[in-house]
């Protein structure tokens, strides 16, 4: 894919930013003027386990948003829905939020955020030290996902865990010869277990195909006590603008069809059965619910206070 790069606003949590979405590959870290900003968590329990969202960075970017999204429509429609929904059509902002999860016996992250720095800082705020990380499970390979899992001098993290991540997604990645993955993941060959469809992580979680972003894209579903939670990861990476209207294309999806089919999948699952999600690049704390809205579209309920009663 070639390069894509913006002006941009950029405000991350351990200071280094990728290009929105991370999506030029795992390779996809350029220069911008960065600022600290403290990152934030949000936790709540499915059943038994507790969940914490992480705020691990929030980037604005002020360029057109349709160089990104709703490739396939025409500018009138991009603008009428934009302004339907109260979001501006010429900027947009994206926010980056890895998952930890307490199960009692493991704790599992899932994704790494930027870099090594702002996953630390995000793990902090909600009490978590990198060494009690057991289980690290990778959606896809994106810069923006992989970033955390070594620091600078390519020491890991997380040293007390292992790997997790769907076995169609690495052998893409493994056979592309890709700088980030080779210099992130490849390392971390003999620790990782490599799942497919429906494979578990540990007891209550396990892998949902989620194909089209990447090759071998997954969403992971909680389960605990009678409570389910889909992580989506970026099956949706807007609210409005892919959510939605899940047949918009998004530049940076690598297979536009499957991706489209992938959404319609998950988010008429969720809808169906009422479940909440979060969502790697939804507004924080990246948990909403999702209803029908017409034949081939849907809507993003944000949470409110409902999982923390």
């Amino acid at each position: 894919m070639p390069e894509f790069t913006f002006p941009r606003r950029t405000v991350l949590a351990g200071g280094v930013a990728l290009p929105a979405m991370g999506a030029l590959g795992a390779t996809g870290i350029a220069n911008a003027r960065t600022s600290l900003a403290a990152s934030t968590q949000y936790s709540f329990a499915v059943g038994d386990f507790e969940v914490s969202t992480l705020l691990a960075g929030v980037r604005t970017v002020d360029d057109d948003p349709q160089r990104i999204f709703g490739l396939n429509i025409d500018q009138a429609e991009f603008r009428s829905v934009s302004e339907a929904n109260f979001i501006p059509s010429d900027r947009t902002q994206f926010s980056f939020i890895p998952t930890v999860v307490r199960t009692g016996r493991d704790v599992v992250l899932f994704d790494t955020g930027l870099n090594s720095r702002g996953i630390t800082s995000a793990l902090e705020q909600a009490s978590v030290a990198p060494s009690e990380v057991s289980i690290v499970v990778l959606t896809h390979m994106h810069g923006d996902h992989i970033g955390g899992l070594t620091d600078d001098a390519g020491e890991l993290t997380f040293v007390n865990a292992r790997y997790i991540t769907g076995q169609v997604e690495y052998d893409f990645w493994a056979a592309r010869g890709d700088d980030g993955f080779d210099r992130k993941v490849r390392p971390l060959a003999e620790k990782m277990t490599f799942i497919g469809d429906g494979g578990s992580v540990t007891s209550g979680i396990s892998g949902v195909a989620a194909f089209g972003h990447t090759p071998g894209h997954m969403g992971y579903m909680l389960e605990s006590g009678g409570e389910r939670l889909m992580l989506i990861a970026d099956t949706a990476n807007h609210y409005v603008w892919s959510l939605a209207y899940p047949d918009w294309e998004v530049r940076f999806d690598a297979d536009k069809t499957a991706a489209a089919a992938s959404r319609r999948k998950i988010l008429g699952m969720a809808a169906a059965d009422r479940l909440p999600i979060v969502g790697y690049h939804m507004p924080f704390p990246g948990i909403g619910y999702v209803t029908p809205d017409g034949p081939t579209e849907f809507h993003y309920v944000p949470v409110t206070y409902q999982l923390t009663l």
